[in-house]
């Protein structure tokens, strides 16, 4: 069983808007081997008022009431093999709902005998159903962690999960806080932990090409799973927390 304890992002389990519809909303930390990880979901409303729900938090009453005020639940998001534990509560909770899988979820998911079920898998492009509003790309580099990053055209949005984490001091424990450092993942220096930097080290060409494309967005906010979020000079944070790849 995951402990959760506070993050100090605070009001949690709130949708608190980004730019015209989209919003994060901050969960409890969970305890993920003994380690303090914060939980941040992104709710994107596309034209059609269906929501889009990248890596969904634990589903409380009250945030259910909250996500079900901005429109039809919908697009159950997954995206990496570690982001989806939650969405079977989702899934029960709303009907006509669609959960999208990331590549190498389902084997994770059969390993541990989760309950989460899978309808569609994400591509490496825009879906037909957010195309236009919405672009995707599958990370490349690793073949154990390929992560979906998405992007929100109209509000300039970058949303990602686990390829930048960015723990800050003072909401951590004091014991964590050496461990994030060495890793590589304290803000106001957060980027890729450093086993999955390891992991990239033969693919770091392609892993190269696909932070272009994700600079060429040119996003003025990088949302992240863990930690403090970009609020602002999205491309420079990119540049900065990839510096290890793009040199």
């Amino acid at each position: 069983m995951q402990k959760e304890t506070v993050t100090g992002y605070e009001p949690l389990n709130t949708p608190k808007q980004v730019a015209e519809n989209i919003w994060i909303v901050d969960g409890p930390a969970i305890s993920f081997y003994g380690v303090p990880f914060t939980t941040r979901m992104t709710i994107i409303r596309l034209q059609n008022g269906d929501l889009f729900i990248h890596s969904p938090i634990n589903l409380t009453k009250e945030l259910k009431k909250k996500v079900a005020q901005l429109g039809t639940v919908r697009h159950l998001v997954s995206p990496n093999w570690i982001h989806y534990q939650y969405i079977p509560q989702w899934a029960d909770a709303f009907t006509d709902t669609v959960a999208w899988a990331s590549p190498g979820v389902e084997k994770r998911v059969k390993k541990f005998k989760s309950s989460a079920v899978f309808d569609r898998n994400l591509g490496n492009s825009a879906e037909k159903e957010w195309q236009g509003e919405i672009e995707q790309m599958i990370v490349r580099g690793q073949d154990l962690h390929k992560e979906v990053v998405f992007f929100h055209h109209s509000s300039k949005t970058l949303v990602l999960t686990d390829l930048i984490e960015n723990f800050e001091s003072s909401k951590v424990p004091s014991w964590f806080r050496p461990l994030a450092w060495l890793a590589g993942i304290l803000d106001p220096n957060g980027k890729a932990p450093i086993d999955m930097r390891l992991l990239f080290h033969r693919g770091k060409k392609e892993l190269r090409t696909d932070v272009q494309k994700m600079i060429a967005w040119q996003p003025k906010r990088v949302v992240l799973s863990h930690g403090r979020w970009y609020e602002c000079d999205g491309v420079k944070e990119l540049k900065r927390a990839f510096k290890w790849v793009l040199k």
